[in-house]
């Protein structure tokens, strides 16, 4: 159920006392909704309205928390099925295996590779989130090894091993950073409890495509006072990903639309097992659990343990992430205004562009790989892309002439010459005659702007 701000206000004391920092308690119930506010900045509600605020801004789905300090990790925190009915808010964190049975230098080039693997898109640094160690090898002395050696690369852990023995040895090393303990089963149960009560460490609960078991334990659990679960109902891929895809409906569904309390926790699932029984090549195997990462990130998952650590398998998982983690109610934007590239002076070119994000970074990556020197105007279209602007007015003769007076631009160069993307040429003349700058018309992809100063300017 979607919390509106007016459910909200109805149970704030309504006193427009201006102490949360908001003009009024129904501008404090829209912060509120939006997730935007802390209740707590409220002084003056009742305890039983307070109480029951909690419960209705509670999410569906309950954040769980993995590490501690700034590279902590929260997952869940799931409202809605459907990202167009509100928006998804805590990105699915995307984890790398080692397992203990590496030789220390293909350990140590592991962790360095999770750690650096980076790049940039509109503007955003991704990256990985987290390292899963796995008890490969059974033995309790090398995991406790691996985990010593891990514990230093300064991100959150997974601690992967059914043997309560391996799980205890280890969180004597790591039990006060806060690592997913992975995981208690049907047949460990009593002693990983016992372990994430005195640890004080989130669990995950592995039950393989028995949703009636999973429920049953996933109440054992909350029985124990347990509150941060995990649910991994399984990752099956050797006959396609259909189980998978049904059990981690049904978990979301039971928590979302039945308010399950034994099925509102994050989901994971593990696209590592794809080279578990692989007879393929490496680059077709990795491609293989790139899809089926991005496939179960479309369908729920919080939580994704994968075993490629290639760039090229890992871009269009993190890209799928970022694009499904904004918000769809609120068009991607930079500021508008003046920007500038390379050194500039009067003589240089001004180009303009929208203000949709992945317009402007594609621009701005064209002009940086082209070496070009030039002002860059960018136009307040409301974030939208050039085309859609100019269909839609947000474009025009009006707009862009206010934006070379208010820019400042007309002080910068000795001259008049405005050049706008291709697809803007339908507008060309218009902004002629209202500007009075002569309009170049642009190439319609930006990577061909280079060639065009070079030949035109």
């Amino acid at each position: 159920m979607i919390v509106t701000a007016m459910d909200v206000y109805k149970l704030l004391p309504k006193t427009n006392c201006g102490i949360c920092g908001e003009a009024s308690c129904m501008a404090f119930a829209t912060k509120l909704s939006e997730k935007e506010m802390e209740l707590s900045l409220c002084t003056q509600m009742m305890d039983e309205e307070l109480e029951k605020l909690k419960n209705i801004l509670a999410p569906a789905v309950s954040e769980v928390t993995i590490g501690t300090g700034d590279k902590a990790i929260t997952i869940g925190g799931d409202e809605v099925l459907y990202r167009y009915e509100l928006t998804y808010y805590n990105p699915t964190a995307l984890v790398v295996d080692v397992s203990d049975d590496l030789e220390e230098s293909e350990l140590e080039e592991r962790v360095k590779t999770i750690k650096d693997t980076e790049f940039e898109r509109t503007g955003e640094k991704l990256t990985l989130d987290a390292i899963a160690i796995r008890n490969k090898s059974g033995n309790s002395e090398k995991f406790v090894e691996t985990v010593k050696k891990v514990k230093d690369a300064n991100l959150p852990l997974l601690l992967c091993s059914f043997n309560p023995d391996s799980m205890k040895a280890a969180l004597k090393i790591v039990g006060s950073d806060r690592p997913l303990i992975y995981a208690t089963t049907e047949y460990n149960i009593e002693e990983m409890a016992a372990l994430a009560l005195e640890y004080d460490c989130p669990i995950t609960l592995f039950i393989p495509n028995d949703l009636d078991k999973m429920k049953e334990l996933s109440n054992v659990l909350r029985s124990k006072g347990i509150k941060d679960i995990v649910l991994d109902p399984g990752t099956f891929v050797d006959a396609g990903i259909g189980d998978s895809l049904d059990n981690f409906i049904m978990i979301r569904r039971q928590a979302i639309e039945e308010n399950d309390e034994d099925f509102r926790f994050p989901i994971m699932g593990v696209p590592a097992v794809t080279w578990i029984s692989s007879k393929e090549d490496k680059v077709t195997t990795g491609m293989r659990e790139a899809t089926i990462a991005a496939t179960l990130m479309n369908k729920y998952a919080d939580i994704l343990i994968m075993h490629g650590a290639d760039i090229w398998e890992l871009i269009p998982v993190l890209t799928l992430r970022q694009s499904l983690y904004t918000d769809p109610r609120k068009p991607q934007a930079v500021d508008p205004g003046i920007y500038e590239f390379g050194d500039v002076n009067e003589n240089s070119p001004v180009l303009m562009t929208t203000n949709f994000a992945l317009t402007y970074y594609t621009v701005e990556g064209d002009l940086k790989s082209g070496n070009v020197n030039c002002y860059l105007l960018v136009l307040d279209t409301g974030g939208r892309a050039v085309d859609v602007s100019v269909a839609g007015n947000q474009l025009n003769a009006k707009s862009v002439t206010d934006l070379i007076r208010n820019s400042g631009i007309e002080n910068g160069v000795n001259h008049q010459k405005l050049i706008i993307p291709g697809l803007a040429a339908p507008v060309s003349g218009e902004i002629e005659d209202e500007s009075g700058w002569e309009v170049m018309v642009g190439p319609r992809d930006s990577s061909g702007i280079p060639d065009f100063l070079t030949e035109k300017w």
